[in-house]
């Protein structure tokens, strides 16, 4: 049986989908390292749900994750063909944006993470997908090709996961409304930063 420790990658270098060799340094290996972040983030967020629909809600995006992990480690020169990422994934996203925005109760302000274990933990999977969007961000301006659908994925991943948490705190009775918590008025906001 082989071993999952070949020693390739010991100097620092890793292979990309179709074999081509890059530094572990490199934007595309930083981006698709940033989205398996994500996904295993959002894995432990869903372990400690314990609201069924949102938890089956994450495992459906935990498997499109490893589609657009694939899709940033493949290169455009790579002979493999690229993972099928479409305008419809990123659609259902924003249908299910705006199904929870519509429910009585979300909060609508700008929330402090921690009310809510469960939530708390949605909130740090959102940070790491801001953080993988920016990271695509960077691999795209640096010219490399992506498919079109990777960066609206993200963006729109993030305001679900901002959403998700605010569901879960209101659906435990908490809020961490941050306007409460230091009674200062002003404009209300349903952004996930």
């Amino acid at each position: 049986m082989s071993s999952i420790a070949t020693k390739r990658g010991d100097a620092g270098e890793t292979s990309l989908a179709g074999g081509l060799r890059v530094s572990k340094s490199s934007l595309r290996v930083e981006a698709y390292g940033n989205v398996d972040e994500l996904n295993s983030a959002l894995g432990f967020a869903r372990s400690i749900c314990e609201d069924a629909a949102l938890a089956e809600l994450a495992l459906s995006v935990q498997r499109e994750l490893f589609l657009i992990g694939s899709a940033l480690a493949t290169p455009p020169q790579s002979t493999r063909p690229p993972a099928p990422l479409t305008q419809e994934m990123v659609d259902r996203l924003t249908q299910e944006v705006h199904r929870i925005e519509a429910e009585d109760g979300i909060l609508s302000d700008w929330s402090l993470p921690g009310s809510s274990t469960p939530a708390a933990a949605f909130d740090v999977a959102r940070t790491v997908c801001r953080r993988a969007e920016r990271g695509v961000v960077r691999l795209a301006e640096s010219g490399d090709v992506l498919p079109p659908a990777v960066l609206p994925y993200l963006n729109r991943l993030s305001d679900l996961l901002w959403l998700m948490g605010r569901k879960i705190e209101h659906t435990a009775g908490v809020s961490g409304s941050l306007r409460a918590m230091t009674g200062k008025d002003g404009n209300r906001w349903s952004r996930a930063w």
